[in-house]
């Protein structure tokens, strides 16, 4: 601890990332990231964007990726906002929104980052237990609140919520905003999109990083009615407006729009995934149903934790969560068919 440090600095338990060792070539099953490459036309047009121009600035509205994402989702241009990737929308919202005298609700298991930005901008925080299934109950958010936000599907888990619910608890909760982190959306659930045009105060927010397989290029994005756009345009424009680089702006926008490429990339983890579910299964893991790009499995005689380090010693990474409630389970990306393959395999050589 430094002497120099201000006291926010002394308090604050920073994010950690899944881990990325150098010491060998691994199996990268920890972090969630796409197993192929993104878009062919994306990288072509990277190769053509690699100029003299780099020395100028880039736009600083991002007015062709944000008419882009409009034009896919069916909305207006002032109802996109976009950033250095979720993480940074996640940021400037609960600058945006949540800095109140009442507490952010957001589930006791889910996205870590959440609890990160609560201490970094002095944000009360109440953490709503899940269900004994691991299910976000929407039921438990009926309380007082400066703001709610949760992962659909969630994090760590993969299980999602229907459209429904959310629904119904828009209904109820009218009067704070509601946000709904969809970075894994594509992989099997609702997205609520459509609903922020009957509800003012619902944001959605989405990444490029896991269905788009642009996690390298730092790209997020949220949708929502025009004037929580607004504030998160002033939030953002007041340290940076430059917060997408050229070549950033430039993949998010073909990406979006090879649909045919997104689409394929898709259905093929997915049917990875429960190909991969079934044979775990087999080799007696309890799963939780997934509708993400990795699965959230344990076995039912060896603790996570053996596991864990015995795949990590045979070459393979997958995320190890020492919490409660969740420390016998492993999360699992899902690889490519090649990859998986020799997952399972490891785990036959492990498992008596």
């Amino acid at each position: 601890m430094s002497k120099y440090w201000s006291k926010l600095v002394t308090r604050l338990e920073p994010y950690v990332p899944g881990e990325q060792p150098q010491d060998q070539q691994y199996i990268k099953l920890n972090t969630n990231e796409n197993p192929y490459p993104p878009s062919p036309k994306v990288l072509a047009a990277l190769k053509e964007s690699i100029d003299g121009s780099l020395r100028l600035y880039p736009d600083p509205n991002s007015s062709q990726l944000k008419q882009a994402i409009a034009e896919y989702y069916k909305v207006a241009i002032e109802e996109v906002f976009v950033a250095n990737g979720s993480d940074e929308v996640l940021a400037v919202t609960f600058q945006a929104f949540f800095t109140n005298d009442k507490p952010l609700l957001f589930p006791d298991i889910s996205y870590s980052f959440y609890e990160v930005y609560c201490k970094l901008y002095d944000i009360d925080e109440k953490r709503v237990p899940l269900d004994a299934d691991l299910s976000i109950n929407l039921d438990h958010y009926s309380i007082e609140n400066g703001g709610v936000i949760f992962p659909n599907p969630n994090a760590p888990t993969g299980k999602a919520l229907p459209l429904s619910a959310i629904k119904k608890y828009l209904e109820e909760n009218n009067k704070t905003v509601v946000v709904v982190d969809e970075a894994y959306v594509d992989f099997g659930a609702e997205s609520v999109i459509p609903l922020t045009k009957i509800y003012p105060n619902l944001l959605s927010i989405q990444t490029f990083s896991k269905s788009r397989s642009l996690a390298g290029s730092r790209i997020g994005y949220a949708i929502g009615n025009k004037s929580l756009i607004e504030a998160l345009e002033r939030v953002k424009n007041s340290y940076n407006s430059y917060t997408l680089d050229k070549l950033a702006l430039i993949a998010g926008t073909v990406s979006i729009k090879d649909t045919d490429y997104f689409q394929k990339t898709v259905n093929t983890i997915i049917a990875t995934r429960e190909e991969t579910i079934t044979q775990l299964q087999a080799l007696n893991f309890s799963i939780i149903p997934s509708c993400t790009n990795f699965v959230f499995a344990q076995h039912n005689s060896i603790d996570a934790e053996t596991l864990y380090m015995q795949l990590k010693a045979s070459g393979i990474l997958v995320r190890y969560f020492k919490r409660d409630r969740i420390d016998n389970y492993l999360r699992i990306t899902i690889g490519t068919d090649n990859e998986m393959k020799t997952f399972v395999q490891r785990l036959n050589e492990l498992i008596p």
